[in-house]
């Protein structure tokens, strides 16, 4: 009896801190309630169907009331399975069971699945962790007939927190009685956190006359800094393509791509990217990523990365510009990356920015500070095509009119010129509002 009664006592202060929450959120008004970025694209891309995946999203309340939280992909027998992960040293209990599960083979001819949840990161939660995903993997499979060894999971949100896994997989049959091929865009809605517009994009090749579709999701707003991914993104795809040779073009595009943006330098637990090849497109498989097709296809894979990446940035917690860096004349690309980087990570350049203040002075200290070799006698910056300093000084035509205006755009590109050599790297950021503050400060109450 003490027993029972203890556990409604838990259950009743869990309501109670609910309803706490819900209250704070009315009486914060726009202050906290959902503001959609001013760098969202106008809707929501119309993606094509893509052979042998289906999608379906439930809600299942793992952490919050009254929102889709999970969402379930079915994947055709012989799909291609390749994924990248984040490097934190604190990964969470699904990235390594991914990790783990890309890493063995004599699945391949199976069917699989993807099954990820918001609201719970499933993070820092000892080996609980693991057994919350091997319960969920578990019902997965059974549901829907493949192998567990096949069943990929993520989670995002809070870390620290158990998973109630028994919410998951109590709704799995609602889920794969649902499932559709035209439900991606449901799917990119339930993995959104603090994201203010769900984020998907698409691409399309030809191969002897057949067409090869691309098209992705993605999740990601806050705690983004290149370690992998920062984020969550499934990638879908009906090329005919084996497992080793999508992995490695996965790997190479995820340094050109997801590894080149940053909204705060902060590296999730939780990263993953999971790209999958059903191969049922009519065109030829691809044998070689130097054919012609091959070419082609990176080309287009590549696109669908970026544009989920840029995506990722243009929602940054708090977010109004959008910005690029780009670094040339460097010593050589190592040391033009980390000068792109401490830039985009510096706080008083992110928030220079935000107050659309053109202090160039900020971009020097970001350069001397990143380790690379420079000569301040050769270093040039522009911001957009204006040139703000150049042979060590300020440049002679610089405008402080001209500046201030430019830097009022939505949109802005920082140029830095370090006069050394041929190494060049472009990396792509956000300012950093007091809107950032009040996210994160109200992230977990």
């Amino acid at each position: 009896m003490a027993k029972k009664e203890k556990g409604a006592k838990a259950e009743l202060k869990a309501e109670v801190k609910e309803l706490r929450k819900e209250l704070k959120a009315l009486r914060s008004g726009p202050k906290t309630g959902p503001q959609v970025s001013p760098l969202a694209p106008a809707s929501f891309p119309r993606l094509p169907v893509i052979k042998g995946v289906e999608f379906a999203a439930a809600e299942a309340g793992v952490r919050y009331r009254n929102r889709t939280d999970v969402m379930l992909v079915r994947l055709a027998p012989g799909t291609a399975i390749a994924g990248t992960f984040t490097r934190s040293a604190t990964r969470a209990a699904s990235v390594l069971d991914c990790q783990t599960k890309l890493a063995q083979r004599g699945l391949e001819e199976a069917g699989a699945a993807i099954i990820v949840n918001s609201g719970n990161a499933n993070a820092f939660t000892g080996s609980a962790g693991q057994q919350a995903v091997d319960a969920i993997s578990a019902e997965v499979a059974r549901v829907l007939g493949v192998p567990a060894g096949r069943v990929f999971s993520s989670s995002t949100g809070v870390i620290g927190e158990p998973l109630p896994h028994e919410r998951i997989t109590a709704i799995l049959g609602e889920l794969a009685e649902n499932l559709s091929e035209e439900g991606i865009e449901m799917a990119a809605r339930a993995i959104m956190t603090t994201d203010t517009f769900p984020k998907g994009a698409t691409a399309e090749i030809v191969i002897d006359g057949e067409p090869v579709r691309i098209s992705g999701i993605a999740k990601g707003s806050g705690m983004i800094a290149p370690d992998m991914a920062t984020m969550l993104v499934y990638i879908f795809t009906d090329a005919k393509i084996a497992a080793p040779m999508l992995q490695k073009l996965v790997s190479r595009l995820t340094d050109r791509t997801f590894n080149c943006i940053t909204v705060d330098s902060d590296t999730s637990t939780s990263d993953a990217m999971i790209v999958a090849a059903t191969g049922q497109s009519g065109a030829p498989a691809i044998t070689s990523l130097r054919s012609r097709e091959g070419r082609a296809f990176e080309r287009a894979l590549q696109d669908v990365m970026m544009d989920l990446a840029h995506q990722v940035v243009r929602d940054g917690e708090g977010a109004t510009k959008f910005v690029e860096v780009a670094v040339t004349g460097a010593a050589d690309d190592a040391d033009a990356r980390r000068v792109a980087m401490a830039i985009a990570n510096s706080p008083l350049v992110k928030t220079a920015i935000a107050g659309e203040d053109p202090n160039w002075g900020r971009i020097v200290m970001a350069v001397g500070k990143s380790g690379a070799v420079a000569d301040r006698d050769r270093l040039s910056i522009r911001f957009g095509d204006l040139v703000m300093a150049e042979n060590g000084w300020r440049s002679p035509n610089y405008s402080e009119e001209a500046a201030a205006a430019y830097m009022k755009g939505p949109e802005l590109t920082i140029t830095v010129d370090m006069g050394l050599g041929q190494g060049q790297s472009k990396v792509w950021t956000c300012d950093l509002t007091h809107r950032y503050i009040d996210i994160n400060a109200d992230y977990r109450s």
